[in-house]
């Protein structure tokens, strides 16, 4: 069969397709997440009963055990509970069933079926061995859940009946779209220009105007990106190529501390720790570079994301910098409130690591470094003041640049990638990061503040 070649009929019929495709992926999923949910409490539930059994056989013996199993055989609290002991060669000595269906010693988990049953359930159990030779086993009928199971997929299938006949009304109703392709196009470009880069126009191989409009709009956004990806990812390339061989070389440099002549000179040792100390300090700025290119790379957080308690990780930070702040003759100062916010927890504890150290670094000794935490209408504030040098406002927007360091700092030890990877972080939870004069010093220096504004958790999600 040839497809239509009208635009409405494919759009409608393309439409139709991946409303179906998309229920029957979002059906096979939720069954697939509900099975292994259902699993997964049942092992659980049957590991924490043989895990009791067990501990009652260590502290009160094999008669207390076999009395125990006895009473709950002949009156169970759940029916669908499943308690047996067998003798070495698989054998029922005590037991709710009268044998084990393809039993073997050394199984810790047993999965068979219940043919002494009327409807045969499955029966999940686990298997431990006792001191005496003999084997406990104890289990669960999986009626509830499989039945459970059942309904769903009897429900899913009613739903997909549904769901192809709204798939075909809306399909239809989106077919009436096609004379507004004009205003999608410029839509798309508006989206494009806001920062989207790999937004791009979706063509239907028609050949009309408007495909090819879509075509030529395409192929300029393929070159723009194209170029930008060439200076982007330029270092990002060469830290990944490089990485291998730095990495051999390190540990042959390690290797000479073995040479005797090497091992017997004083200097010859100091040149080869300062060697080393190169090869590391190269090495992690490709892991630097590296990291900074996957977190580009990654989509923007949504609401949904894993819960992170602010002012905690504030706390945890604090408390792991507090041994180098004493040893530098510095106080850090840790003030505000509870906050939460949506993203992933160990990119943002870096975020405060990266802060915090720059913030140690460049701060004078006897100086101070407060970090505290504020709530501004749906966001969450984060402030590091310190008393260093700060920041010129002209150089404040390029210090986020990679490998970018004033020329005042270029004698201090980093890579130039740490505030780098702040506002990659920090844009990838939606938020915004601002420089600006903080605490003056007390040599009258000015002082760096960095504002780190990120969405706060919704009400609605913290309920």
């Amino acid at each position: 069969m040839r497809l239509p070649r009208s635009t409405t009929s494919r759009l409608a019929l393309a439409v139709s397709v991946a409303f179906l495709l998309a229920f029957i992926v979002l059906g096979t999923g939720v069954y697939a997440a509900v099975s292994a949910l259902l699993e997964r409490d049942a092992h659980e539930v049957v590991r924490t009963d043989a895990a009791g059994l067990r501990d009652l056989y260590r502290h009160a013996g094999y008669a207390r055990l076999r009395e125990e199993l006895q009473g709950r055989i002949g009156t169970p609290d759940d029916p669908d509970m499943v308690y047996m002991l067998l003798d070495a060669r698989g054998e029922v000595i005590v037991g709710t069933l009268a044998s084990v269906p393809g039993w073997t010693a050394h199984a810790r988990w047993l999965e068979f079926t219940d043919v002494e049953a009327d409807d045969a359930p499955r029966v999940v159990a686990h298997q431990q061995r006792l001191d005496n030779g003999q084997y406990l086993v104890a289990g669960l009928r999986m009626r509830s859940e499989d039945g459970f199971l059942r309904l769903i997929l009897h429900s899913a299938l009613a739903a997909l009946l549904a769901a192809a006949v709204m798939g075909a009304m809306v399909g239809g109703w989106t077919s009436r779209w096609v004379a507004r392709r004009l205003g999608s196009l410029d839509r798309t470009a508006e989206r494009v220009a806001a920062g989207e880069m790999d937004l791009r126009v979706r063509s239907d191989g028609s050949g009309d105007a408007f495909d090819r409009v879509a075509l030529r709009f395409n192929g300029m956004l393929d070159r723009i990106q194209a170029l930008l990806d060439a200076v982007r990812h330029a270092t990002d390339h060469i830290a990944h190529d490089l990485r291998t061989p730095l990495s051999r070389l390190r540990t042959r440099l390690e290797a000479m501390r073995a040479v005797p002549a090497i091992a017997a000179s004083p200097a010859a040792l100091a040149e080869l720790e300062s060697g080393l100390a190169e090869a590391d300090g190269l090495l992690q700025s490709f892991s630097a570079l590296l990291r900074l290119s996957r977190i580009e790379a990654q989509a923007a957080t949504t609401d949904d994301a894993t819960v992170v308690d602010l002012d905690q990780l504030v706390a945890d930070v604090v408390e792991l910098y507090q041994p180098v702040a004493a040893q530098r003759g510095m106080r850090l100062c840790v003030s505000g409130v509870p906050l939460q916010v949506a993203g992933d927890p160990d990119q943002l504890f870096q975020v405060l690591v990266n802060l915090l150290d720059n913030a140690l670094k460049y701060g004078p000794t006897g100086g101070t470094v407060s970090v505290d935490t504020a709530v501004d209408g749906e966001h969450a504030v984060l402030r590091i003041r310190d008393q260093g040098p700060g920041i010129p406002e002209g150089d404040r927007q390029r210090v986020f640049d990679r490998f970018e360091r004033l020329q005042a700092d270029r004698g201090q030890p980093g890579t130039g990638l740490g505030l780098s990877l702040v506002r990659a972080i920090v844009s990838r939870h939606r938020g915004t990061v601002v420089l600006s004069a903080g605490d003056p010093g007390p040599g009258g220096t000015p002082g760096l503040c960095v504002t780190v504004q990120l969405p706060r958790r919704p009400p609605a999600a913290l309920a």
